[in-house]
């Protein structure tokens, strides 16, 4: 429809250039105002067919590039105090807003070059037996790596890396992963230390830096807060080691630790 084409446009380049200010201030004028209420509530617009063409040319992008960071984390959307239908509770039931998770292309020297894949969703409310309804939402770091995945098979030129935090560190995404071959590497900050089958009860990190550190890195942690910004140097240490995987057999992952030494 060119008519809602046109109203999109128009509604990105006011929210783009005052991302904080409500609707009615980001608007040029009373008309312009009541257009894009009418846009946000029109059954037939869909945040996805919106994104859809920044995508695709994300994708295009991509394969410029020998190697590409696809990085997933979570955000708050949050709505507390608004008028708003459809939100769900945040990380506390009385606030109430949306989840969004997107996957974010980065290029190793930093350079973005656009979003690549999102989920959004508001969480229902928990029941009296204090369990939440509705899809499991781990589910969505399994999915985020299956559509790298799908990227990966149109891009053969390009190494594409999925990078999550800790949230991630989950023997199901490691699991879909090997079932698919590992056509994208997955790099995850790990949560648990688990035990490793066949070393005696031994756990993963400290199985992992046994012996003699593979090398140092240097770098300077930047400004956070009152912290301000200092040099760091890390030894490294990688091990090939396989982890259980219940009745389901084993799978083999590469551990890496970097420790900072001289803090």
């Amino acid at each position: 429809d060119s008519r809602l084409n046109k109203r999109a446009k128009i509604l990105m380049e006011r929210f783009a250039a005052n991302p904080q200010a409500s609707i009615p201030a980001a608007c040029e004028g009373w008309s312009e105002t009541v257009a894009a209420y009418r846009f946000l509530s029109n059954t037939d617009v869909d945040w996805r067919d919106i994104l859809a063409p920044h995508w695709a040319r994300t994708q295009e992008r991509m394969q410029a590039y020998p190697v590409m960071l696809c990085i997933q984390d979570t955000t708050e959307l949050d709505f507390n105090g608004q008028e708003t239908q459809g939100l769900g509770p945040l990380n506390y039931e009385a606030r109430r807003g949306m989840y969004v998770h997107p996957t974010y292309a980065v290029t190793p020297g930093r350079e973005p070059l656009g979003v690549l894949d999102a989920w959004m969703w508001a969480r229902e409310k928990r029941g009296a037996d204090g369990v939440r309804p509705g899809q499991k939402e781990s589910t969505r770091w399994i999915e985020g790596y299956e559509r790298i995945a799908e990227m990966a098979a149109q891009m053969p030129q390009t190494r594409l890396v999925y990078v999550a935090d800790r949230e991630a560190d989950m023997v199901a995404m490691m699991r879909r992963a090997s079932e698919l071959g590992t056509p994208a590497d997955w790099l995850v900050r790990a949560r648990h230390n688990r035990c490793l089958p066949d070393e005696d009860g031994e756990k993963l990190w400290s199985h992992t830096s046994a012996g003699v550190a593979l090398g140092e890195i240097a770098f300077t942690m930047p400004t956070r807060g009152t912290q301000k910004a200092r040099a760091v140097r890390q030894q490294l240490w990688a091990r090939v080691v396989e982890i259980g995987d219940g009745k389901r057999g084993r799978i083999s992952v590469t551990c890496i630790v970097a420790r900072e030494v001289g803090a």
